[in-house]
């Protein structure tokens, strides 16, 4: 039987300097002509594309 890829990546892998390991990011929601900031939205590290471990170089 094959080993889980999981294995093979927690290994080596090391965290995401963006989102710091959790694969999420918080984004200021601006509305309005003068940009008001108004709460914040959640959404996917697109540095390591939500896996949460940094990309290779």
């Amino acid at each position: 039987m094959a080993t889980p890829d999981t294995a093979a990546r927690e290994t080596g892998a090391k965290d995401c300097p963006v989102c710091k390991g959790t694969g999420e990011v918080s984004r200021t929601v601006q509305v309005g002509r003068k940009r008001r900031a108004v709460g914040k939205q959640t959404g996917f590290c697109l540095n390591c594309l939500g896996s949460g471990e940094a990309p290779a170089e």
